[in-house]
């Protein structure tokens, strides 16, 4: 079976593979990326990196250290985090890019860290932006960062993997913001959910690389672990232009001869590649779209919105989604002659000092001061809901940013709408949603097929000492989907360090289900609906259940994040769809929200799961994933490696 851009970058950056061996969807595989980008956060991953006992940093060159998140507090303390994320940076011999450079996935971009067919890591959501440069770019979690540091590797499980069809050309004013928001709204059934996107089609061709970062960006809101685009010629210009930037600057990284060779023998998809589902857009028939509020995936036409003329106090136009040169032309074109409406606040800021210097020398950043905007610092601000110009209570904001949840830019209630750059530039003159110019009203047309995952020949899975060939226990049935990690793990007690791993088991599931703990034994095996452990970050949703006895999770799908801290825990989840639906069919009478089930078996060496007389496989789980659960988890593992 052939593989696909993201199977052959997993391969490429895999360690410890047998000559020859081909990595596919599913599998688990430990990598060395190429960088490790962190931001602010830095100063907590140095807590865990040396909290697992590592002195130095194994490649110096493979970190990398941008400030750009909460740059407007000068506080004292805050001041003082970022001098040691820098005195730190300058011990270990780390590059660091201090605040006021710019966005730290614009400066990874900017500085050639990123480059075609790389795998380059971030402790931070929005690294798929990567992608527009032909490259897997993924997030990871802080412990993963602190590993890498510490050995250059961490452990990844291939996603399953979409490919979209980009047909057609935009009509004159949609841009690459509008694309994404279309692709949100339109296919928002949660079609690519966790999985890694690649994008093909001869519209592709029609995309500028402003366009293509945006679009690759916010495939994090889509739901999607990463969104590739291909090696063209548009990106070839583009990365020859980065690269004299860099050659002026007297860095070797990106260099034109890395460039031509790049190009030459550049990745692409086997033919007989196999993609778990296929969706196709007509870029003719997108028209700008606004998300919101509150929600990326509800998305509403500029003509409609423009009919209800809903009123504004903020608008936006900054962050790593939508704040680069292409924007603030567009931008300045929409003001020019105009003023900002009584009452609205016009913030911009540039994705990186850079921009903002190209800006300012060719007009665009002029034209919009002169129109009455406000400028912030490059960086993240007001979209993390940090520093001037945040949402109050009742206010109503259009933005070019990535997110609208509730509370996300400022208070919870205020309402966030998201658009594309001329889209918020025009509201902001117009003092309610507006558009630039008038579209006809029209849906965007679109293709959906799915092929479900591929079937690969079974093996019997290598079993490692301490790891168990099989476990029995009983099913506890939860038919939810979307199961978040305040149901399992309440926000009351996440901040209370001091509780005892009993206190912890004794409070797992109660926000989902009162009566968890009194039908929940020691061994048995929850099985539930798509995106297990969705919301927040908490690592204690997936240590509770270990506490409790829970001995592993099988569900529909989940949250990368929580996958990525259940094994950092030495916790077992994994994917089986088929078991789900038997479940669900069986207990569709059902209404309790946790039903003691059947006895079952997880036979970890065949990949499978028996349950009343039927066989359901399951992803095996490699010598990678087992190494985690008996080390006790990642944390330990990087300890004995050292």
């Amino acid at each position: 079976m052939g593989q696909t851009i993201v199977e052959k970058i997993a391969t490429a950056h895999a360690v410890g593979l047998k000559p020859g061996t081909k990595i596919y969807a599913g599998d688990f595989i430990t990598c060395r990326p190429k960088h490790i980008m962190t931001h602010d956060n830095t100063s907590a991953v140095i807590g865990k990196f040396r909290t697992i006992g590592a002195a130095r940093i194994a490649d110096p060159r493979q970190p990398v250290f941008a400030i750009d998140h909460d740059i407007q507090n000068t506080s004292p303390e805050n001041l003082a985090k970022y001098k040691k994320i820098e005195n730190f940076a300058r011990e270990h011999g780390v590059d660091f890019y201090p605040a006021g450079t710019g966005i730290s996935h614009q400066v990874m971009i900017e500085e050639g860290y990123v480059t075609p067919g790389s795998m380059v890591v971030a402790s931070d959501s929005h690294s798929n932006i990567y992608g527009a440069i032909n490259a897997l770019g993924t997030p990871v979690v802080r412990t993963d960062a602190a590993s890498i540091w510490a050995t250059g590797q961490t452990w990844w499980q291939v996603p399953q993997i979409a490919r979209v069809t980009l047909t057609g050309k935009l009509q004159p004013g949609v841009v690459g913001k509008d694309v994404i928001i279309a692709l949100c709204g339109l296919f928002n059934h949660d079609e690519v959910l966790n999985m890694a996107v690649e994008f093909t089609g001869e519209g592709i061709a029609e995309l500028s690389m402003d366009q293509r970062m945006s679009i690759a960006n916010m495939t994090t809101e889509w739901g999607a672990l990463a969104g590739v685009f291909p090696y063209d010629d548009v990106l070839y210009d583009f990365l020859n232009m980065r690269a004299d930037y860099l050659k002026a600057k007297g860095v070797s990284r990106c260099n034109h001869d890395e460039i031509k060779r790049g190009f030459t023998v550049q990745l692409t998809p086997d033919c007989d590649a196999h993609y778990h589902i296929d969706l196709t857009l007509d870029l003719s028939t997108v028209i700008p779209h606004v998300s919101g509020p509150a929600n990326v995936k509800t998305m509403t036409s500029v003509p409609e919105m423009e009919q209800k003329k809903v009123k504004i106090q903020k608008a936006y136009l900054l962050s790593c989604v939508n704040a680069r040169l292409e924007d603030f032309a567009e931008a300045a074109r929409v003001v020019k002659g105009k003023k900002v409406a009584d009452g609205v606040d016009f913030f911009i800021a540039a994705a990186s000092a850079n921009v903002q210097k190209a800006a300012e020398d060719l007009g665009y950043w002029q034209a919009l001061v002169d129109a009455g905007a406000l400028t912030l610092s490059p960086g993240c601000g007001p979209c993390i809901g940090l520093g001037v110009g945040t949402l109050k209570a009742g206010e109503v904001g259009i933005s070019a940013t990535n997110r609208n949840f509730k509370g996300r830019m400022g208070h919870r209630d205020a309402q966030v709408y998201l658009g594309s750059p001329a889209v918020v530039a025009a509201s902001a003159v117009a003092g309610y949603i507006s558009g630039p110019v008038k579209y006809s009203d029209m849906k965007g047309k679109t293709t959906i097929i799915v092929h479900g995952s591929a079937k690969r020949p079974s093996e019997p899975v290598t079993i490692i000492e301490g790891f168990p060939a099989s476990v029995t226990g009983r099913a506890l049935w939860l038919n939810i989907d979307n199961l978040n990690t305040d149901g399992i793990y309440g926000g009351e007690f996440t901040y209370k360090d001091n509780l005892t791993k009993d206190e912890m088991a004794a409070a797992c599931m109660l926000n989902y289900d009162s009566e968890f703990q009194k039908l929940a034994q020691t061994n048995d095996v929850i099985v539930a609906g798509r995106n297990f452990g969705s919301g927040s970050s908490r690592e204690q949703a997936a240590t509770a259940l270990a506490y409790r006895g829970i001995s592993c999770v099988a569900a529909v799908s989940f949250s990368e994040t929580y996958k990525r801290n259940a094994f950092n825990n030495g916790f077992v989840v994994f994917e089986c769809p088929a078991l789900v639906d038997y479940l669900r069919n069986k207990y569709a009478a059902e209404k309790k929200p946790t039903i003691v089930g059947p006895a079952l078996t997880v036979d970890y060496r065949n990949s499978t799961i028996i349950c009343d007389g039927q066989s359901f496989t399951f992803p095996p789980l490699s010598t990678v994933a087992q190494e985690l659960v008996v080390a006790g988890g990642a944390e330990n593992l990087v300890k004995a490696r050292l």
